[in-house]
C-alpha cells in the first residue's frame, strides 16, 4: 500500500489497530521507502507515494484499497480503534456466514475490515 503520509499510516496501524512494526526503511528525504507491519501471522507492507519504481508507477492512479484482517476479539479491537479516533464505517456486526466484523476507514481513504472470519477454517 502507498500513502501520501506513510509515517502517519504507520502510527495509525500501530496505535489504533495493534500492528507491530517489523521494519521501516527511510530515504534521505525522510520518505518511507518500505515498511513492514505485522498482525498475528499476517503482514502489511507500505511506503510513501511518489518514490518511483514499477510498483509506484503501477499504483499511481489507484484508488483506496480494502484489507481484511483476522482478529480474535472484534469488539475489543473496535474499542481500541474508537479510542484513537478512527472513522468507523460499520460497528461490530454478526454476519450470516458466522463472522463478527467491523469496518473502518484510514485518513487516506483505505477501508480496513477486522473480524473473526478466517478463510479455509483457520482460526
Amino acid at each position: 500500500m502507498l500513502y501520501e503520509d506513510a509515517k502517519a499510516a504507520i502510527r495509525l496501524l500501530k496505535d489504533a489497530f495493534g500492528f507491530t512494526e517489523v521494519s521501516v526503511y527511510e530515504g534521505e528525504d525522510g520518505s518511507v521507502l518500505h515498511a513492514e507491519l505485522a498482525y498475528g501471522n499476517g503482514m502489511v507492507m507500505l511506503g510513501s507515494k511518489g518514490r518511483g519504481g514499477v510498483f509506484a508507477k503501477s499504483m499511481a492512479d489507484a484508488g483506496p484499497s480494502g484489507v481484511y484482517v483476522v482478529v480474535e476479539d472484534t469488539d475489543a479491537h473496535h474499542a481500541r480503534a474508537v479510542e484513537h479516533g478512527v472513522e468507523v464505517l460499520m460497528p461490530p456486526t454478526d454476519q450470516d456466514y458466522g463472522s463478527r466484523d467491523y469496518m473502518a476507514r484510514d485518513p487516506e481513504g483505505n477501508v480496513w475490515s477486522f473480524g473473526t472470519y478466517a478463510p479455509g477454517g483457520a482460526g
